[in-house]
């Protein structure tokens, strides 16, 4: 059987999903530019000329028709999760041309993490220890997963400032996730992290080396990113904190585990808040604080920041691995501290490059 041939050699689905995403490209480009769904050069881009903004429309469909076509079987158990992640997308695609409020935003991603919190049940319901709590009530359950798939996205959807960083983030978050899964026998769950990673693949290449075929990602992307990685999360959390995992492959520390995954994101959303909320700013107002903004100002360009911030990824990823049955608190506090050394470290890299100084 097909199919079977395909969940078996799982790295031709993410071949399926590339292609599919390679067909549908060209017209989601032409589509924007004859509509007009294009961001214009302006004092936080450096991009020239308008570049198409709704990268993620193709992410969606190539992800989700590709995901359909090898687990239609699963469709009953998944049915919720895709509505949730197509109206995550919708939410991202309206901000994308009418752009909305924060709040209007944020109303939006909890509704669609009803979907994926009320009716796929799907959030976190144990606490793996942390101040001695094991199991949680429901609606404690509700509320914290909540506000962590809002800060998820929110994280995925900040970090997304310059060509291919989301993108190859989100690659690299995916890959982990998928072969995770796929070591524990969970197949339905690493085909959806491999299905990703194929159309985030074409996205990526388009983005980085479209020139005038390039395209952004736009929030319709981030936030299906953003998403995709906190349903990863919670299903990582859950099948560690109640064993449905092979011995050898058990994190005892699973959340903190997540949070190394995604530091880069994670980390780089708390400090940009914070910083603005010391300045007496809005949280919610842009500017070029960034991680990426930063590596910019040291004279990188875009897809050397890239590179750099996948290979500090990399790093964060296997420290997770490394402490994956430590305390909880040590791996986070021990993972905060190595970022918060890496940006001192790239802070007297910038001052000495722009002052000459040290200092």
């Amino acid at each position: 059987m097909i199919q079977t041939f395909f969940l078996q050699h799982s790295y031709l689905i993410g071949l399926v999903s590339f292609v599919l995403g390679l067909i549908g490209m060209p017209l989601v480009v032409r589509m924007a530019k004859a509509k007009g769904f294009v961001v214009r050069p302006n004092k936080r881009m450096s991009h020239t000329g308008e570049v198409p903004n709704i990268g993620g429309l193709n992410i969606c469909f190539s992800f989700m028709l590709t995901y359909l076509l090898f687990e239609y079987n699963q469709l009953n158990q998944s049915q919720f999760f895709l509505v949730g992640l197509f109206a995550i997308m919708a939410v991202g695609f309206i901000d994308d041309v009418l752009i909305l409020t924060p709040l209007a935003k944020l109303l939006g991603e909890a509704l669609a993490g009803i979907a994926l919190i009320g009716f796929a049940d799907l959030r976190i319901t144990h606490l793996h220890g942390l101040f001695g709590i094991t199991e949680i009530g429901i609606i404690p359950s509700y509320l914290l997963s909540l506000f962590v798939l809002v800060a998820i996205i929110n994280a995925v959807n900040l970090i997304d400032g310059i060509d291919g960083l989301a993108s190859g983030l989100g690659i690299l978050y995916c890959l982990f996730f998928a072969v995770y899964f796929g070591l524990a026998g969970d197949v339905s769950w690493s085909v959806l992290g491999i299905c990703m990673v194929g159309s985030l693949a074409v996205f990526f290449i388009y983005n980085v080396f479209g020139h005038r075929e390039k395209i952004f990602m736009g929030d319709s992307g981030s936030l299906l990113l953003g998403y995709l990685l906190t349903a990863f999360v919670f299903h990582f959390c859950e099948i560690n904190a109640y064993h449905v995992v092979p011995e050898t492959l058990h994190m005892n520390a699973a959340p903190a585990v997540a949070i190394c995954v995604l530091t880069v994101p994670i980390f780089d959303t708390m400090r940009v808040i914070l910083t603005r909320i010391k300045q007496h700013r809005s949280p919610f107002n842009p500017d070029k604080n960034h991680i990426h903004h930063l590596l910019l100002r040291t004279g990188l360009n875009h897809i050397q920041t890239t590179c750099v911030l996948l290979s500090v990824s990399l790093i964060f990823i296997g420290w997770g691995i490394l402490g994956r049955n430590w305390n909880m608190w040590v791996l986070v506090i021990s993972d905060f501290a190595i970022a918060t050394v890496m940006t001192l470290i790239l802070w007297r890299i910038i001052n000495k490059k722009l002052y000459g100084t040290n200092a």
